[in-house]
């Protein structure tokens, strides 16, 4: 397919052929003459879709061998099947208002093949032997990387293709990958080259935490103007009574190289299971970084319908709802549904990004079960030219959940920018929900920005909620208060920055983890830091 001269350019392999995206699609339309349907002439999908849209997928499937791994091909479909009518976001996108993606448009998208890395020590990388590690390079599981520790019985972690537990396929193979973000979303489901799967079964406590360590290999010159392009992806699926700790980190060996990292995390936390996700993203501050994380708290069941009648009315009103393993009674006088069922599930979440040229992360996190627990603690810095981007949406369908959120950003130059558009969801029968949201940012250049936007939702009546926003610089009675004790004035404030900071950073539950991160920011803190 031709392209225009400001169109970017791909790399491609002459010999393979794409399938699922070149073929047509029958539709249906409405003559307006008659007011009837009909059947037309079939319709090429490139008339349906965005070309640029197009071009990257057929580009990420030239690029990837066919597998024999049925979860793999269906998530593979079902995404390519949804970005054929999905166009690239641009600012007058309301999710993307204040993001600018022409970075990656402007690049030359060049999908990243499977790596050969004799040791971590050609990658520039530290190494950390006091957890349970798994290397992700570019996208792909390395084992040669990977120093995996003795887990619990039952207990997998690694590639999803090299699965022998005919238990554990048989519960991958069951999971719908049904939620449909936006188009990186989309994008990785279509180029992921393998899903990384983290199983935990029924009652089982994984007690070290489990670090899963992205690691881009693969990096261009800016000059270049090219963009390798990877596509990780997760599944962390934790049973019934399930606990795990699990450390995301990405980093990249050259802080000056140009890549696109596109990554998806999806976990689902059964009844009564916890997880702790702790996530690090210290990125090249000339890389794209656009990931998402979908959770799913409170069973594992399938989504099934519930039509509830109301008294008086003439039809009928369908919600969806998670109900496996739930005693459901539909009160036809109250028009309500009662759940027996006690969940109790807890997800923390504790987020540092301080990398990237272009950062975002989207979090949906869905209550699908009475008594749940959602906990969010996220910092982000920017330090250069930076776009630092978090959208965050909760979604409480069910009583007594309890949802807390702080969010905090450091803008220290002044072309750096920040973003938060965060959606807490409280439903109709979420009745007793406790949510909380505040959002914090420091503003330390003349014209740095911040693009704040909290948004709470309440359909509910019986509910405790609340949100707030504060954007300030420092304040000088705090500076004037270290003076006056004999602390310099740039020792002052860098003190009291990190003490915006360590609020977000003092809540990672592993201290070497915890220790690694505040060592980064002090560094990032330094007056005289190293040009970028």
């Amino acid at each position: 397919m031709a392209l225009s001269a400001l169109s970017p350019t791909f790399s491609t392999n002459p010999s393979a052929s794409s399938t699922s995206l070149s073929k047509t699609r029958r539709i249906t339309q409405k003559n307006p003459k008659f007011s009837v349907f009909t059947t037309p002439k079939f319709t090429p999908i490139s008339a349906l879709s965005d070309p640029y849209v197009l071009q990257i997928a057929e580009t990420l499937e030239d690029s990837l061998p066919s597998t024999s791994s049925t979860p793999l091909q269906k998530l593979r479909i079902s995404s390519s099947d949804t970005l054929l009518s999905t166009p690239w976001p641009s600012r007058k996108d309301e999710p993307f208002r204040f993001t600018d993606t022409s970075f990656i448009k402007n690049s030359r998208i060049e999908p990243i093949q499977p790596p050969k890395i004799p040791s971590l020590s050609s990658l520039d990388v530290s190494v950390d032997t006091l957890l349970p590690t798994l290397s992700i390079v570019d996208g792909y599981v390395i084992d040669s990387l990977s120093q995996l520790n003795e887990f619990p019985s039952g207990v997998y972690v690694g590639s999803l293709l090299r699965v022998d537990s005919e238990a554990i396929m048989k519960r991958v193979s069951e999971y719908e990958f049904s939620f449909k973000g936006d188009l990186f979303w989309l994008l990785n489901g279509v180029g992921t080259p393998d899903v990384v799967l983290v199983y935990v079964p029924e009652g089982c406590k994984v007690e070290n935490p489990l670090l899963l360590r992205y690691i881009s290999a693969e990096g261009s010159d800016k000059e270049s103007k090219a963009l390798p392009f990877s596509n990780p992806r997760v599944l962390v699926l934790v049973e019934k009574g399930g606990e795990i700790s699990i450390v995301e980190e990405y980093v990249g060996g050259d802080t000056d190289k140009c890549y696109w990292t596109n990554s998806v995390m999806e976990v689902v936390v059964g009844e009564g299971a916890k997880v702790s996700h702790s996530y690090i993203q210290n990125q090249s501050f000339n890389a794209a970084h656009i990931k998402w994380t979908w959770v799913q708290q409170g069973s594992l069941g399938t989504m099934v319908k519930v039509i509830i009648v109301r008294p008086g009315g003439h039809g009928f009103k369908q919600g969806n709802s998670l109900l496996q393993k739930c005693n459901v009674r539909l009160s036809l006088l109250h028009s309500q549904v009662d759940y027996f069922q006690e969940s109790t599930s807890k997800y923390e979440h504790i987020e540092v990004s301080t990398g990237g040229k272009l950062s975002r992360h989207n979090i949906h996190i869905q209550q699908v079960g009475p008594d749940t627990v959602t906990e969010l603690s996220t910092f982000h810095m920017c330090i250069s030219d930076q776009t630092q981007d978090l959208h965050s949406k909760l979604v409480l369908d069910h009583p007594r959940g309890v949802s807390q959120q702080i969010h905090k950003c450091i803008v220290a130059h002044s072309s750096g920018q920040a973003v938060f558009d965060g959606n807490v969801q409280v439903n109709r029968y979420a009745q007793q929900t406790d949510a909380g949201q505040l959002t914090r940012s420091l503003l330390l250049e003349p014209r740095a920005t911040v693009n704040v936007k909290p948004n709470l939702q309440i359909i509910a009546d019986d509910v405790k909620c609340s949100h707030g926003a504060a954007i300030s610089d420092l304040e000088e009675d705090q500076l004037f208060y270290f003076r006056a004790r004999g602390v310099d004035a740039e020792t002052a404030r860098k003190a009291l920055i990190f003490s915006f900071a360590a609020e977000v950073v003092d809540r990672f539950p592993n201290a070497s983890i915890r220790k690694k991160v505040e060592t980064h920011i002090r560094e990032l803190l330094d007056p005289s830091p190293p040009s970028r």
